[in-house]
């Protein structure tokens, strides 16, 4: 029990003066505004993300164990509660006014809402294996067998905080999603060059490749059919690749600018 209290304590204590300077940073001149900004977008992100998220979810069980996960988690949770609440007493006009959580509640009941909102936290793990990769995997492909860069900032962002009237429940939700979605779509830009460079072929199954093709437009636009054979499959690979100085996916934008350079 004191391993609990003591790490819990200490976990909560951290958790809620970082998020204290962050509202803080911004008002500090020029500095605090550039690195406010820095912290809203990778790889100040990852280290902020990482910071409320993966750090306390790794030292808890270093230091006790299962209780100190367990610890952990429960001060996690009570950090979102006290600041949710905190920050909406401090936007009276927006909390009062109309909210998202406002119109769930009444749509799907109070208790349900709350519920599935923090059952999607239990993702958080999955998304920050998810950018791990995308930090540590993906750069060796970029190396190995030139696969595109990207500017992971333009993904791994946050801004909704700036929405007006958005406060409280709704601004810590959607931060989330605002992060989540980010890491989420470069994730499915990386694997794109991954499929369409080792297996272009489609699947074998019609309903898949539809469904896919949203996440995948090669499907469809450069893979060969399922009953097709390894000639066609190499001619693929030959024709996008042969020649290529970056070994993106077919769709890729970097492709349309060269095509678009040569007709010119």
């Amino acid at each position: 029990m004191n391993d609990f209290i003591c790490i819990g304590g200490i976990t909560l204590g951290s958790l809620l003066i970082v998020a204290g300077l962050l509202h803080l940073i911004p008002r500090l001149g020029n500095f605090g505004r550039a690195l406010s900004q820095w912290l809203c977008v990778a790889p100040g992100l990852d280290i902020l993300v990482g910071f409320f998220t993966g750090l306390p979810l790794i030292l808890g069980p270093v230091f006790a164990g299962w209780i100190g996960l367990a610890a952990a988690v429960f001060s996690q949770v009570l950090a979102v509660m006290i600041w949710t609440t905190l920050h909406g007493l401090a936007h009276p006009t927006a909390r009062k006014g109309p909210r998202i959580v406002k119109f769930l509640n009444a749509l799907v009941g109070p208790w349900r809402n709350f519920i599935a909102v923090w059952i999607t936290a239990l993702a958080v793990p999955v998304f920050l294996l998810i950018r791990v990769a995308e930090l540590l995997v993906y750069p060796w492909l970029v190396w190995l067998i030139r696969f595109p860069k990207y500017k992971q900032s333009e993904w791994v962002r946050v801004g909704r905080h700036k929405f007006e009237n958005l406060v409280g429940h709704d601004l810590i939700w959607c931060l989330y999603c605002d992060w989540m979605t980010g890491v989420w779509s470069l994730g499915s830009e990386m694997l794109r060059n991954v499929e369409s460079f080792w297996c272009p072929i489609r699947f074998d199954n019609e309903k898949k490749c539809a469904n896919c093709h949203h996440d995948f437009p090669d499907i469809y636009d450069g893979w060969v059919k399922s009953d097709a054979n390894m000639t066609a499959v190499t001619d693929v690979l030959t024709k996008q690749y042969g020649e290529a100085e970056i070994n993106c996916w077919f769709g890729h934008p970097a492709r349309l600018t060269v095509e678009g350079d040569e007709t010119e």
